[in-house]
């Protein structure tokens, strides 16, 4: 049995104390019956109480969190989540809900999801919706599982091929792959947009469907969206929309009327749930009525009087997730979705495009923008201005984290050489703005004048450069200094 060696540990010490029994008959022999009493000391710390006190505040201020500071990932929306939203979803009434409590008596509840379904429904322009997909990524596979069950339907089995922009996000391909598809990547133009002509090359009797993200992931409109739509539904396929820049749109433009046929909705990033670590995230699909028929089950209806699962959907493609999804990521969306209302959700979106286009004014100077345009919430620079200094896009990121700010996302769109990607969220003041453009300023004059101190940076983080490749293959989250035998 493994062994952990505690750095901290000194034997003896407590952080507590616990009063005697004061009864001899409630010995432990009495209280508990041999099978039940441990056979060996347990291997725990022992720590004073302030010396526990001091462990978890520095562990706490190891962290960076949005409450820290602006934290600008591209295309991952982490902008402020707002406490209510924290508040409600740790009421007893959503939180201590058992997954397995019959429908009579979790009304509330399924009034929620459904109120929030209609909702989305209302956000996007399209009829149907489910909640159940957990992720991002599990909504693309819910929503190329429906195109695949809809072309089958109809009995069109050419249809094996799903046409994806060189510039999106890469779980478009790898959810195509698994739900079946072949990939089939179509070039962007010289202004970063779906290439029209290359695309036309595709358009055939074999293509099931067109993934776009719409705004891409360069920040720009897909201004031919229109005929993108026409040229992918004359051939007889359908089109997914990418919701992972919706935060661009609320309130703006439907997708359902740029001729989306079903698109998938991160409640995590758009509507406000802390996401940053992997999770907790949700996924739900929104489509239109080609599409509805074959939505998972169960599906949440309202009969005038009462709400129901429904599971009497022939065509469905079954179920994507266990029970009905991530739940409480549902109460922190729907709380934010009525705080806002359909003017706050749109104040949203053009506070998003706003702050993106201040700070990007600011920097296109100094570092080079690739498309010589206004962005919507997100924006594309580069370090090749810096390169002839000898430094990179990375000793870029890296010197930011000095300064107590976090980088921006780097080295995607893929489509971009020295790429950084940029998101300030709508959250962010036009001061915090200002000091995060400084920074990036001033690091422009260190490339040019102090090299050295980008390429051997961070200077002041509690970890410093990490083997990137050697940390992404050989992950070990677990803590063992010394090992024993127990």
């Amino acid at each position: 049995m493994e062994k952990l060696i505690f750095e901290k540990s000194v034997k003896g010490r407590r952080a507590y104390s616990l009063p005697a029994l004061g009864f001899d008959s409630f010995s432990s022999e009495n209280l508990l019956p041999e099978r039940f009493r441990r056979r060996r000391e347990l291997n725990l710390p022992e720590l004073s109480e302030v010396e526990v006190a001091r462990h978890f505040v520095k562990l706490s201020k190891l962290n960076y969190c949005i409450e820290d500071n602006v934290y600008p990932l591209g295309s991952c929306t982490m902008k402020y989540n707002p406490k209510v939203n924290e508040k409600v979803a740790t009421l007893d009434g959503f939180a201590t809900l058992h997954p397995h409590i019959d429908e009579d008596s979790c009304q509330g509840a399924l009034q929620l999801m459904y109120e929030l379904g209609e909702s989305l429904k209302k956000i996007t322009g399209f009829t149907g919706v489910t909640l159940q997909p957990a992720s991002g990524s599990q909504g693309e596979l819910t929503g190329l599982l429906l195109i695949r069950a809809y072309h089958l339907d109809r009995g069109d089995t050419k249809r094996n091929k799903i046409l994806i922009p060189d510039s999106a996000h890469g779980t478009n391909p790898a959810s195509s792959a698994i739900a079946g598809f072949q990939v089939i990547t179509i070039k962007s133009d010289e202004d970063g947009r779906v290439s029209i002509e290359d695309l036309k090359k595709y358009c055939d009797e074999t293509v099931a469907g067109f993934m776009l993200t719409n705004p891409n992931t360069v920040g720009l409109f897909e201004k031919n969206i229109l005929e993108i739509s026409r040229l992918i539904h004359d051939c007889g396929g359908l089109m997914y929309m990418d919701g992972a820049n919706l935060n661009a749109l609320l309130g703006i433009v439907y997708p359902a009327e740029m001729g989306f046929d079903c698109m998938h909705i991160n409640l995590h990033k758009t509507f406000s749930t802390p996401h940053g670590g992997g999770g907790p995230g949700a996924g739900p699909v929104c489509v239109n009525d080609k599409l509805e028929p074959y939505l998972p089950v169960p599906q949440i209806t309202f009969d005038g009087q009462k709400y129901h699962l429904n599971y009497d959907v022939p065509k469905t493609i079954g179920k994507l997730h266990s029970f009905f999804g991530n739940f409480l990521v549902f109460v922190r969306a729907y709380t934010y979705i009525l705080m806002n209302g359909t003017e706050g959700l749109k104040k949203v979106s053009k506070g998003a495009i706003i702050n993106a286009n201040y700070l990007l004014s600011k920097l296109k100077d100094v570092y080079r923008q690739p498309y010589n345009e206004h962005c919507m919430h997100e924006f594309v620079i580069t370090g090749e201005n810096q390169k002839k200094f000898g430094v990179t896009t990375k000793d870029i990121a890296k010197r930011i984290l000095d300064f107590g700010f976090y980088a921006p996302t780097i080295y995607f769109p893929l489509i971009v050489h020295e790429a950084m990607l940029v998101e300030p969220t709508e959250t962010e003041a036009k001061e915090r703005l200002d000091e995060y453009a400084n920074v990036f300023l001033q690091i422009a004059k260190e490339a040019e004048t102090n090299p050295e101190i980008l390429l051997t940076a961070p200077h002041t983080t509690p970890v410093r450069r990490v083997d990137d490749a050697r940390a992404a293959r050989i992950v070990n989250v677990n803590y063992f200094k010394g090992e024993t035998k127990g």
